[in-house]
């Protein structure tokens, strides 16, 4: 266990140090007295503020719960089987969430909060005294953080308030209206190149698990990829593909697990620490089916979270290597064998209940590999052209044949730019399951009302509602969006 995740585990208890929850104004961490002008001297003063920054991305509103419960959840890929499992969540699933449902309200503060930590750091390292290389790292990190957080809640919520300086009392706060989604992007992508031009290709010893220079590539392209941007989608990733600083492993399963964490082809991971005061990660007792008692979870309560659909367990092909690693469908219990689906991606021995060491992965290179194929499908299709190349790598690891513009087998032929579309989202759905992509690839292609109607999907469902306590606050400058009035 490298020391950086240590020290990241503890920036969400730094972070509360430094910024109390005020909810008078978009749950946004108004300043303490710690966060005084005279609080930030020296590079040590910001390395930990930088670290809370870090700590926010374990948040419930964040990678601790909600960006599965969006990204899945509200998909086909997962589902809740079982009431007792949470109505909130079930709404999500169901697509019966409103503006008091507790996962729009934990996520916007959550995310608001992170980015006022990231704001502390970026406005307040240009008045230290310290080395400017690590000064610029610092800047750098921070920057791709907000525009992670940013990225995420412009994706969720649509048009949000852009927030990019300090909040230091509540009344501050009520200046600031929702932003069009146009320029909450252009800030986002603006963070991301300046974060790209001052970290490091990678990090060693202690600060690996740091965000690099090709985290902020990656996460330029999928923003370049969700605003139609094709061409600079394709040139950001094909630029990150030569780097060669990242590679598919040799095995699906090599990719997870606690053994593996921070690999070849991980880019960038929410780090957790079991044992360490309420730090680790939920996943492998949020995923447990109910009534699995410890034999699936080990250690603690089975709380059916996250439960994969029949759907998407027939979506694998015959011979698709990555479905037992991502998913099981039966579990033994006292003797008897009980048929119920659950992720075993995220399976470890926590120690104690939600207390597992298991990582979120954020981004990695199959990711990158797809988006490229993608791209390149939406410039011009070519048969037989890169995009297949690309494909047919992420197909040929899970044990799968090559897809053609002109096979004799219907299930493999790809021959026109809309079936190479659907080959890419049936690729993204199974390499990327569970890790929280199947509900923004949806919108993003606009193919979530299609796919998703006779779940319940309307065409509003493609945004979540704002939390009525911000309408409730500024209703002048807050508005509902369409659909949930």
């Amino acid at each position: 266990m490298n020391n950086f995740k240590k020290i990241w585990i503890s920036g969400a208890v730094l972070l509360a140090s430094l910024t109390g929850c005020d909810q008078s104004f978009l749950e946004l961490a108004p300043i303490s007295q710690l966060n005084g002008n005279n609080f930030y001297q020296t590079g040590e003063d910001m390395k930990n503020a930088l670290t809370a920054t870090y700590g926010a991305l374990q948040y419930g509103g964040l990678y601790y719960s909600s960006m599965h419960i969006i990204g899945d959840l509200r998909s086909d890929n997962t589902w809740i089987p079982n009431p007792n499992a949470g109505a909130n969540l079930q709404e999500v699933d169901e697509f019966k969430n409103n503006a008091f449902n507790t996962i729009s309200s934990t996520t916007w503060s959550g995310h608001y909060q992170g980015i006022q930590s990231a704001n502390i750091v970026i406005e307040k390292i240009g008045a230290v005294s310290m080395d400017e290389t690590l000064k610029a790292r610092y800047t750098g990190e921070a920057k791709f953080l907000r525009a992670l957080m940013y990225f995420n809640l412009v994706r969720t919520f649509g048009d949000v308030p852009l927030v990019l300086q300090i909040i230091n009392n509540p009344s501050e706060g009520y200046s600031y209206k929702r932003e069009s989604s146009e320029l909450v992007y252009q800030n986002i992508i603006q963070d991301l190149k300046d974060a790209e031009q001052s970290l490091p290709n990678k990090y060693t010893g202690t600060d690996i698990g740091r965000a690099t220079k090709g985290a902020a590539m990656a996460l330029l392209g999928k923003v370049y990829l969700t605003q139609k941007d094709w061409q600079s989608a394709s040139a950001k990733l094909k630029e990150l593909i030569d780097m060669n600083e990242y590679q598919l492993l040799p095995t699906y399963a090599g990719v997870f697990g606690i053994a593996n964490e921070n690999n070849a082809e991980s880019i960038f991971e929410v780090q957790f620490k079991k044992g360490s005061t309420g730090e680790g990660s939920p996943y492998t007792n949020q995923f447990a089916p109910i009534g699995s008692g410890t034999v699936v979870s080990g250690i603690g309560n089975p709380l059916g979270q996250n439960i994969p659909t029949d759907d998407i367990s027939k979506a694998y092909e015959a011979a698709d290597v990555r479905k037992n690693v991502s998913m099981r469908t039966s579990y033994v219990l006292n003797g008897t064998t009980v048929s119920h689906n659950y992720v075993a991606k995220y399976l470890g021995t926590p120690a104690a209940n939600l207390d597992s060491d298991n990582n979120w992965i954020v981004l990695r290179y199959a990711d990158v590999l797809l988006m490229y194929a993608e791209a390149l499908n939406e410039i011009g299709f070519v048969a037989e052209g890169p995009a297949f190349t690309y494909l047919n790598r992420i197909r040929n690891r899970a044990g799968l044949a090559n897809k053609t513009s002109n096979n004799a087998n219907p299930l493999l032929a790809v021959p026109t730019q809309a079936a190479f579309r659907l080959a890419i989202e049936q690729e993204r759905r199974v390499e990327l399951a569970f890790e929280g992509h199947r509900w923004f690839d949806l919108v993003r292609t606009g193919r979530a009302v299609t796919v998703l109607s006779s779940l319940g999907m309307q065409s509003h469902h493609v945004l979540f509602p704002i939390p009525d306590s911000q309408i409730e606050i500024n209703p002048s400058v807050m508005v509902q969006n369409p659909g949930y009035n």
